[in-house]
């Protein structure tokens, strides 16, 4: 922890962590010798989702209002959302055991004749799927989950200075209550088994940062963390960090039987006290600001929200995106880098512009 006091002692906090300018507090030397869990980065919630077509959304709103406002929000392709500067990603997956479960969403049934052509083929394919909801919040920019992953990796090969891009999975269980609605299926140990088996298909050992990676001979992860092992800048330039944000009963199926996480590709959103702890979700920056700030100085990583549910763009509220900003968690999650003008100007952006900077929360300060 002391070398990473000191490694950011060295570095501006105005610096662009991943173009330094060469001036004195923001040279590359000085900012590959910050540990990864030292920046701040902003990123994108349900990364892969579109817009719901119109004449569905109005079903769903003439059905609850409030539900409709909360999914009003749509995001462009992954290499886009990359390219302006997003380097956490949200992927919402579904386990499809028998393959085709998805390919006939009850919303587009709904509309009949109406409906707005939509290809499912994807559907049809065997693997995981990518889905918010598979009844009615069902359109997304890459179907299958290896086809999302092998975005990211196409656009990480070719950008491979980029700081550590952190992907965060929500493996979706269950459905809506409606007549007729996709009931997705558990995730089971042959599905966590099938996660783990779909990332490394895409991306290679080197391309990762893993549990056992960070963890190396410390007897825990938390140990690992507390003890400021993740990877410098230098090392974690071009890899992707892959965590599961997801309830314990998840977590504890995809651990299984294991101390830690050995063997494992992902990381899992759990208790800081936990021997598996090293990155939290903690997605309320102003009431868990306390919370925010001793998990990151405990030398764990931390995801928070700057706006939820389309409310903070509905009125333009910046107050939320502040606190976190200020909180120190190291990814802030927004539905809005650019706007959305049917609602008004409100927009998330890092303070200082850029993809990454210097956390005002430093690990173990």
């Amino acid at each position: 922890m002391i070398a990473a006091l000191i490694a950011a002692a060295a570095v501006s906090a105005a610096c662009n962590l991943e173009k330094p300018s060469g001036q004195p507090g923001c040279t590359r030397a000085a900012v590959d010798a910050l540990p990864m869990n030292a920046i701040q980065a902003i990123g994108t919630h349900n990364s892969y989702k579109m817009a719901i077509a119109p004449n569905e959304m109005a079903m769903i709103r003439a059905a609850n209002a409030r539900e409709a406002d909360g999914i009003d929000y749509s995001h462009p392709p992954l290499t886009q959302q990359l390219d302006a500067g997003a380097r956490q990603l949200e992927i919402d997956i579904v386990y499809d055991p028998d393959t085709g479960l998805y390919a006939g969403p009850t919303g587009f049934k709904m509309a009949g004749a109406n409906a707005v052509p939509y290809d499912f083929a994807p559907y049809r394919q065997p693997g995981l799927k990518v889905v918010h909801e598979p009844s009615v919040d069902y359109r997304v920019t890459c179907p299958l989950f290896t086809q999302c992953l092998k975005e990211v990796r196409a656009w990480s090969q070719k950008h491979r200075d980029h700081v550590p891009l952190l992907i965060l999975l929500n493996l979706k269980e269950g459905g809506i209550s409606m007549p007729g609605a996709i009931k997705a299926p558990v995730f089971d140990a042959k599905a966590m088994d099938l996660i783990d088996a779909e990332i490394r298909s895409v991306f290679p050992e080197a391309s990762l940062i893993t549990p056992d990676q960070v963890q190396g001979k410390h007897a825990t992860l938390r140990e690992a963390a507390g003890a400021g092992a993740w990877p410098r800048l230098r090392d974690a330039r071009g890899k992707v960090m892959i965590a599961l944000d997801c309830p314990p009963a998840q977590v504890a199926r995809y651990r299984g039987e294991r101390k830690v996480l050995e063997g494992r590709a992902a990381f899992v959103n759990i208790e800081e006290g936990s021997p598996a702890a090293a990155y939290i979700t903690l997605n309320e920056p102003k009431e868990q600001a306390a919370r925010i700030a001793a998990a990151v100085k405990a030398g764990l990583i931390v995801r928070t929200r700057a706006d939820a549910d389309t409310r903070e763009a509905r009125t333009n509220d910046t107050s939320r995106q502040t606190a976190a900003f200020a909180s120190g968690a190291q990814y802030i999650s927004t539905d809005y880098m650019t706007p959305d003008t049917r609602f008004g100007p409100y927009v998330a952006k890092l303070p200082g512009g850029g993809a990454a900077r210097l956390s005002p929360v430093q690990p173990g300060s």
